[in-house]
């Protein structure tokens, strides 16, 4: 199973996202994939994302994580011990979305939606200081990302196979040059 999880303030909408299923249809692979719609609440999130994978065995699990979902996959990894993909991940969300406290809108929608101080909180409770079997991990750093900086990522990832890529965005809009790679390293045949 590939579980994608989006960013702060994405949704399954998201360009990534739904590259990712529309490649994993044209494999005959869409069952294996799954993106839910991430609450606020890094608690609820977290609680989200392993009701859907329960049962499922680490080495038949690959998360792919895209900026705040990176984090999430990053600590979700070292509970289940499965594979993580991460596409220009958080590396310090409680420092980076402090300043995202109140109602904000959704980017793929006219939704709104509330980020409360304690979900700062929430998001200390999730840090992973350094990852272990660096192994499982493969990183996609852009070192045009606006938002976050690639130096961190891939200090943080230390030992992970990565990939740094020069240019390109926070969103990685030309991702599609790289889906296969990390669908390869999720263990998907790209060439069945």
């Amino acid at each position: 199973m590939i579980v994608y999880l989006h960013g702060f303030r994405s949704s399954p909408l998201s360009f990534k996202a739904r590259l990712l299923d529309q490649r994993m249809r044209a494999l005959g692979l869409s069952g294996q994939y799954r993106c839910p719609q991430l609450p606020a609440s890094p608690k609820e999130a977290i609680a989200l994302v392993e009701d859907l994978v329960a049962g499922v065995p680490g080495d038949q699990l690959c998360l792919i994580g895209s900026s705040l979902g990176g984090y999430y996959a990053t600590w979700l990894a070292e509970k289940t011990g499965c594979r993580a993909a991460l596409l220009n991940p958080a590396v310090a969300p409680p420092r980076d979305l402090e300043q995202y406290i109140g109602v904000l809108p959704a980017w793929h929608s006219n939704e709104t939606f509330e980020f409360r101080r304690e979900y700062i909180d929430e998001l200390k409770a999730l840090a992973i200081p350094a990852i272990t079997r660096p192994e499982r991990y493969f990183l996609i750093a852009a070192t045009g990302d606006e938002v976050l900086d690639w130096r961190e990522m891939t200090a943080h990832y230390a030992g992970a196979r990565q990939r740094v890529i020069e240019g390109s965005d926070h969103g990685l809009s030309d991702f599609a040059k790289y889906i296969d790679d990390v669908l390869s390293f999720c263990h998907v045949d790209i060439n069945p």
